[in-house]
This record gives C-alpha cells, sequence and structure tokens, in this order.
C-alpha cells in the first residue's frame, strides 16, 4: 500500500468516526429517556432532560382543554402524598381512568405556581385485566324494563360495548355505550371515570355494576369483561 493511498484510508476512516460520533450523540439527546420516580422527579435535580415516569393517576385530577390532558400522578409504591403534574397533548387511549398506571415520557419544566410540570410527548397507559361472571347480572332490555323502579339501585348489568363508543375518562358525557347483546339497538350510555383493561374494546362482552339514573345513563363503578 503506497502513501497516497494509507493517507486517502485515514481521512476516510475519520470521516466515518465524526459521522457515528454525530449520530449516537443525536440518538442519544433524542431518543433516550433516563427512568426516574415521581420523587425524583420533584426533586428538580432533572430539569430539562428526557425522562420517563411511571405512576397512578389521581383520582379526578384529570381535565382536557383545547385538546391539552392535564393531571396527575403518584407512586402506589412510594410516598402517595407526593404527586406529579402532567401535561399531554394529545388523545389519551380509553383505558385512561382513575388509577390507571401511567408511562409518561417527556421534559420536567418548573411552571412556577404550578411547581414541577412533566411536559409528555408519549403517554402509555396500563390497567390489569378483569374479569367477571355474568351470572345473576340483568341484560340492557331488562334493566331498561324496569324502569323508575330501578333508579339509583346498584345492579350487575351484562352486554356488548357499542363499536366505535371508547372514549377516556373525561374525554366525553358516556365513557362508551353498552349494548343488549340480544338486540344491539338496546343501548345505555356508561359512565366511568376508572381505568378500562385494554382488553375491552369494540364488541367486548361486559359485566359492569352501577346504577341507573334518572336521564336514562347507566352510572358505573366496576368495569370487567365477562369471562
Amino acid at each position: 500500500m503506497n502513501t497516497k493511498t494509507k493517507r486517502r484510508l485515514v481521512v476516510v476512516t475519520g470521516v466515518i468516526i465524526v459521522v457515528l460520533a454525530v449520530a449516537l450523540a443525536v440518538i442519544g439527546s433524542s431518543g433516550a429517556a433516563k427512568t426516574i420516580s415521581v420523587s425524583d422527579a420533584l426533586g428538580g435535580a432533572n430539569g430539562g432532560q428526557r425522562v420517563q415516569v411511571s405512576g397512578n393517576v389521581v383520582d379526578n385530577s384529570f381535565t382536557t382543554q383545547d385538546n391539552v390532558l392535564t393531571f396527575s400522578i403518584y407512586d402506589p409504591e412510594g410516598d402517595q402524598s407526593q404527586t406529579l403534574n402532567v401535561r399531554y397533548e394529545g388523545a389519551a387511549s380509553s383505558t385512561f381512568g382513575n388509577g390507571v398506571t401511567a408511562i409518561c415520557t417527556g421534559t420536567l419544566q418548573d411552571s412556577g405556581s404550578d411547581g414541577v410540570v412533566l411536559v409528555a410527548s408519549e403517554l402509555v397507559t396500563k390497567c390489569p385485566s378483569k374479569y367477571e361472571s355474568a351470572t345473576d347480572a340483568l341484560a340492557v332490555s331488562r334493566l331498561l324494563e324496569y324502569g323508575d323502579d330501578i333508579v339509583d339501585t346498584t345492579v350487575k348489568v351484562t352486554g356488548t360495548v357499542a363499536e366505535g363508543t371508547l372514549t377516556a375518562a373525561g374525554q366525553g358525557d358516556a365513557r362508551f355505550v353498552v349494548c343488549d347483546a340480544e338486540d344491539s339497538s338496546v343501548q345505555v350510555p356508561v359512565d366511568f371515570d376508572g381505568a378500562l383493561p385494554e382488553t375491552i374494546t369494540d364488541g367486548t362482552s361486559v359485566v359492569i355494576t352501577g346504577s341507573i339514573s334518572a336521564d336514562g345513563s347507566f352510572v358505573a363503578t366496576d368495569v370487567a369483561q365477562e369471562g
């Protein structure tokens, strides 16, 4: 190998090393997220960094305005009095609700009076699957036949989730609509702010515990997949 060829090889090798270093730096700064706890996030040492924080959604802490979801999370295995405010621009999945495990990835910012806020670019929710027998549960049609006689009385109801009606908690008047298993035209809107298992989708058979209100909606305290 002559001297000229050796010089070219050195130059090419140097260029490759520089390109790889730049690429790794870009990937490291934009893609990687440091996993920290709610307590660490509130400590203030990770401001401006891309982090991932997991916690359970504080009951009734969520609001949505102009497609921006805000809520608070706490560490179920830590100091539950410490809560971190989260701001997420986008639509949450239908599993989102009170108590659901939220995995939030984004940047920590000091918002002054509101303290530390995690401005999330990614939001993943996880809720364990729940199954319940439909034994002694009323069909939707039977529920409606009772009329005013059963208003505000706690009962179990079974039916299927109407297609295209599932939403996250706080996104509308009804969390979803439940149909009678025999006649899908017989329907009741369901109000529920809790976490929904991700196994519950369009057409899933569900068992719902709660009571029907005077306005005709079913106010649920628990929703499980029929099993």
